[in-house]
């Protein structure tokens, strides 16, 4: 009897896309790194530009001209700065998310469809902000000393509401979210579900492919708001029951280990560390950038100079991020195939999800950029994983 080898199993789970596939799956994800820099240098363009127009300025002047009034500057300051933003973005935004994606197959949504859904966007991401930043400017007046310590607490809350929230109040704006039908699929989420903890009354199929022809599932909320799941775009790709087993079970673990906690803890800490440093640093890039009228981290008229900072320290704090997702996303594999043990399932599904997503990038670069193991290395350890559990009975 031949030996299983796992190294041999990856490789021909990678052949089954021609070199032409694979070249344009890297052309791609390389091509998103780019992207990356390109939308930090435009935001960091756009706030260079507010600052030195002296927009900002010129508001809060007219604003407390006769009387201070320090809530309603800082939230028309607040709300005109994003609005101005989302603007000179916007002819970026249509290139790098909608004319790339559907230059390389990544989306089949007309540009009428993209442009609505970025509208509906831009429109609850600034009303959320600009309420935020408001309170973020009341403790900076009342505590600004430690404004940056209470402003964390203040913004992770918010996170932790948005994580709550987010599956019964925003997707359903975006994608309709049907009950998976009874069935071989439905079963075996649900048979999983019981078996691992997860909430198992709220089980969807939605319409992904109205954004994207990416391959992908999700379990989110929290609590009582969980809930599982399916891109219509797995079923169309031809998904069968052993691949909607490992990646659900794959989108399980992430709940069952409470990943979306520590990630709130993890993003929790960030957002210190990042005010923290926005307080510090605010004199000498007010210096640097030679910003005329702006007063101290209170001025409102001083927004640029903190949307420019966050800018620069998100960047750089992105390989980071990406060590921490790595290692959840790894935990997740794990999980699966631990509970579901469908190494092959899993190993067919990951090599769908290479048209995105290069499958073996270098080491320097997935420690960069990639939020997810390379796929080679999944369906390796995947191989593996059945290398050392070689099936036992009959099925």
């Amino acid at each position: 009897m031949t030996q299983f080898d796992p190294a041999a199993a990856t490789a021909a789970y990678l052949a089954q896309l021609p070199p032409e596939v694979h070249a344009r799956a890297q052309a791609y994800t390389q091509g998103d790194h780019w992207i990356l820099l390109g939308d930090a240098a435009v935001s960091v363009a756009i706030a260079w530009f507010v600052l030195r127009s002296g927009l900002l300025v010129g508001i809060r002047s007219r604003l407390e001209s006769e009387r201070p009034r320090p809530w309603l500057t800082a939230l028309l300051s607040a709300l005109v700065y994003f609005l101005v933003e989302a603007v000179l973005t916007l002819p970026w935004s249509i290139y790098s998310v909608w004319r790339r994606n559907t230059l390389y197959g990544m989306t089949s949504q007309p540009f009428a469809g993209w442009l609505t859904e970025q509208a509906m966007s831009i429109a609850i991401s600034t009303v959320l902000t600009v309420l935020l930043v408001g309170v973020l400017y009341a403790l900076v007046r009342r505590a600004p000393r430690t404004w940056w310590l209470w402003g964390a607490g203040v913004t992770s809350a918010l996170m932790a509401v948005f994580s709550v929230a987010a599956p019964v109040v925003l997707l359903p704006l975006f994608n309709n979210f049907k009950p998976a039908p009874p069935g071989p699929v439905r079963e075996a989420v649900v048979q999983l579900a019981k078996a691992n903890g997860v909430p198992s009354d709220k089980i969807y199929i939605y319409n992904g492919s109205k954004q994207s022809n990416a391959y992908t599932a999700n379990v989110s909320g929290l609590f009582g708001t969980a809930q599982v799941a399916m891109s219509d775009v797995m079923f169309t790709k031809g998904a069968d029951v052993a691949e909607v087993r490992a990646v659900v079970g794959h989108e399980m673990g992430h709940y069952v280990l409470k990943h979306t906690l520590w990630a709130a803890l993890g993003m929790s800490l960030l957002t210190l560390a990042g005010f923290f440093l926005v307080d510090r640093l605010f004199p000498k890039v007010r210096g640097w950038t030679h910003a005329k009228g702006v007063g101290d981290i209170a001025d409102p008229a001083g927004l640029p100079i903190i949307g420019l900072i966050i800018t620069v320290l998100s960047l750089l704090s992105e390989p980071l991020h990406n060590v921490v997702s790595r290692d959840m996303e790894a935990a997740a594999d794990r999980f699966s195939l631990e509970r579901v043990n469908e190494p092959d399932g899993l190993s067919r599904a990951l090599v769908k999800t290479i048209e995105y997503r290069a499958a073996t990038p270098s080491k320097l670069e997935e420690a960069i950029f990639y939020s997810h193991p390379a796929v080679g290395t999944r369906i390796r350890r995947a191989m593996e994983w059945k290398a050392a559990h070689p099936p036992t009975g009959g099925g």
